[in-house]
């Protein structure tokens, strides 16, 4: 077989070695048959052979997302989307305008708004009131652990005064009661019989919005952590995925992670290992596979639910009597992450605060006592607080540390709304990923994109540094939680190949492998670590197909795209 095509003239990190060599690949059947400078890679070449002269750029393996929301994302994009603004002021106008464009819509939905934009991170109605004053107007904010709402929602939704807190959520109140805009984690549920559904054409038009966006960032696969058994009307994010795959429209490799529900109980397993065997049976896992569960462990820090050992303090520095939400009695968690486990299949655990952590580690422990050890591949994502006791036990369980690794640095959201309320020296304790790779920990790397940036260079210049790219702050933690250059792309690429079950066929840049490949404009491994921020993805290949050329695209995606917000969402 002679090769279709030759990626010369560049560099070539294949994830086997220390760092990048001078090399040219030869592609065919959508497969590298060779790589090198030599007479193994000439002599797949014939004067049909197409040349691409990368002219100094790097290329890798694809990246990645071992924890994305696309479906969501792209949902959120095409309705009211706050992400880009920057200020209260601008928030209220962006709703206005949408508002005022869509003159036809019973309700006006959307996401992206930032806590820190708002005092205490809680906007009122009467902002919303004041613009939208004659229809529902309901806005997730960006870590989409919180709503914000004006008063003719809470009236359609028929909260009020009366209205009790729900188990595992919060109404921010007035003082006689009534809410007062904000809404957290399980009180956004108190709006889904009202809200309209997401419609079948929606969702699908949001996937390929989103696909586009992400194909221009060099991501070639991604693990979607949310995919839920549809209710309400709302769109089945599955059958979009099935049906992008029969229409050819699903270009990049995708796992599809199912939703657990925490009211259903064991008894949902039937249902998710017939979605789970009915994909297999249709589909190569190598393009969709929905063989992984996702649970939600607890909350996150800016809301003071993320489950933690101590407690949290309030606004005078005092303890409080509040630990966080764990969504599971630990006994429970453990009952049905063993019946998972039994089942074959992945868990993907949502676990931010130490304590979450330990009864994610706990309930794997567990599931291992009953079933013994496998090749299941489960992972903790997030990671924001760990106990050191904890850390060596992801390599003991063959647990994996899902980071998202923008988070890693002080921002307004951290240094306002989340460290002034954790325990003392809980900075230094702040995503330990220098901790858990030291102690063996496998390591992959995800985005939670639409919270923040999909852009996984903006989140190996974090990983490495620190700090927020443009930013003139101190690194958060010490030194040693830092990772390097290389473990970070290793985590972006073979890591999170890992997790996905990919990894015998992309990852790395090998021989025999499929052709999912980044090509960035310079070599990342020479920049400064200050400038890692700047390289920019110009091609994209999956397949041996270019799915993404940035010279060719109409609209090449800016490195700004969505955003930098470090926060946590599902």
């Amino acid at each position: 077989m002679h090769a279709e095509i030759l990626l010369e003239n560049g560099w070539v990190y294949t994830g086997k070695d220390a760092g990048p060599s001078r090399s040219d690949i030869a592609i065919g059947g959508g497969r590298i048959m060779a790589i090198g400078d030599g007479r193994d890679v000439q002599a797949t070449v014939t004067p049909d052979t197409r040349r691409v002269d990368l002219q100094g750029q790097l290329v890798l393996p694809g990246f990645q997302d071992a924890h994305i929301h696309p479906i969501f994302a792209g949902i959120e994009l095409l309705q009211c989307d706050l992400t880009e603004v920057a200020s209260a002021e601008e928030a209220v106008a962006t709703v206005a305008r949408y508002a005022a464009d869509n003159p036809d819509q019973p309700w006006i939905v959307g996401a992206g708004w930032s806590m820190d934009l708002f005092p205490g991170g809680t906007p009122g109605r009467e902002l919303l009131d004041a613009v939208v004053p004659d229809r529902p107007v309901y806005l997730v904010n960006r870590d989409h652990h919180g709503a914000w709402a004006n008063t003719a929602a809470f009236e359609a939704a028929g909260i009020g005064a009366a209205t009790p807190d729900p188990e595992g959520g919060r109404l921010e109140r007035e003082a006689d009661g009534t809410p007062a805009g904000t809404v957290h984690e399980g009180a956004m549920d108190l709006f889904n019989a009202v809200k309209p559904a997401v419609s079948y054409e929606l969702a699908y038009q949001g996937l390929l919005a989103s696909q586009q966006l992400l194909l221009a960032q060099g991501i070639t696969a991604w693990q979607d952590a949310w995919v839920p058994i549809p209710e309400g009307g709302h769109a089945d994010h599955l059958e979009v995925y099935r049906d992008a795959v029969k229409a050819g429209d699903l270009k990049a490799r995708v796992t599809a992670c199912q939703w657990w529900d925490r009211t259903a109980g064991v008894a949902q397993m039937e249902a998710i290992v017939e979605r789970r065997d009915s994909v297999r049976e249709e589909f190569d896992p190598l393009q969709l596979n929905a063989n992984t569960v996702k649970v939600m462990v607890d909350g996150v820090a800016e809301n003071y639910t993320a489950a933690m050992h101590h407690v949290y303090l309030d606004h005078h520095g005092h303890h409080t009597d509040n630990r966080g939400i764990e969504f599971f009695e630990p006994d429970q968690l453990k009952e049905f992450v063993t019946a998972i486990d039994g089942a074959g299949m992945q868990v993907h655990f949502h676990a931010l605060g130490d304590r979450a952590v330990t009864d994610a580690l706990d309930a794997l422990e567990a599931a291992r006592d009953v079933n013994g050890t496998n090749d299941h591949r489960h992972h903790l994502a997030h990671l924001q607080m760990v106990r050191d006791a904890d850390i060596p036990r992801f390599a003991e369980l063959n647990a994996a540390a899902n980071v998202q690794a923008l988070w890693a640095c002080h921002e307004e959201q951290m240094d306002t709304l989340t460290l002034p309320f954790l325990e003392p020296g809980a900075e230094d304790k702040h995503y330990p990923f220098g901790k858990l790779a030291g102690t063996g920990a496998t390591v992959v790397a995800g985005s939670d994109w639409p919270v923040s940036t999909a852009d996984p260079i903006a989140a190996i210049h974090v990983a490495v540094n620190r700090t927020a790219p443009g930013q003139n702050l101190p690194p958060l933690g010490p030194e040693s939680q830092k990772l390097s250059l290389k473990q970070i792309v290793d985590a972006y690429t073979h890591g999170t190949a890992w997790i996905n079950h990919l990894d015998a066929v992309t990852g790395t840049v090998e021989p025999g492998k499929l052709a999912d490949l980044a090509v960035l404009d310079v070599n990342l491994f020479e920049l400064p670590v200050e400038e890692l921020h700047q390289a920019v993805v110009t091609q994209t290949w999956i397949g041996g197909e270019c799915v993404y050329d940035r010279a060719a695209a109409q609209s090449p995606v800016p490195k700004t795209a969505r955003g930098h917000q470090p926060a946590v969402t599902q």
